[in-house]
């Protein structure tokens, strides 16, 4: 139970910290940041969080750093869609699906597949 609440307070953090100077520039395509814009699923609400993604062949791939239970992936899964901003640009997602680590982490360049490999980072998804 303090587990969660630690890291319910950390997702906090960041998104009243960080996230305020990621969201601009993954708007403005600056940086490594892109954006996932989402429908909350009890609210209706339309929300951004700033990601990492690596572009795909069959669209974008996503690490899940927190895990699956984080609000924007679990919007996006119940809304059976997003919009992802990357490099300035919108494109409309309608899926997700698991993706393998190993496709995962190939997707992104070498310093970032290098630190997920380090990680043991295996959570992917693509969109």
């Amino acid at each position: 139970m303090v587990h969660l609440d630690l890291h319910q307070r950390f997702l906090w953090l960041l998104k009243n910290t960080l996230n305020r100077i990621t969201i601009p520039m993954a708007r403005a395509g600056l940086g490594p940041f892109s954006l996932i814009r989402h429908v909350g699923r009890k609210s209706g609400r339309v929300y951004e969080t700033p990601v990492i993604l690596a572009r795909d062949v069959d669209g974008f791939v996503a690490e899940l750093t927190y895990g699956d239970k984080v609000n924007w992936y679990r919007n996006v899964v119940a809304a059976a869609g997003c919009i992802v901003v990357y490099r300035g640009k919108e494109y409309r997602i309608s899926q997700i699906e698991p993706c393998s680590a190993e496709r995962g982490r190939g997707a992104y360049p070498a310093p970032f597949r290098q630190v997920l490999r380090l990680l043991a980072r295996d959570e992917f998804r693509l969109l």
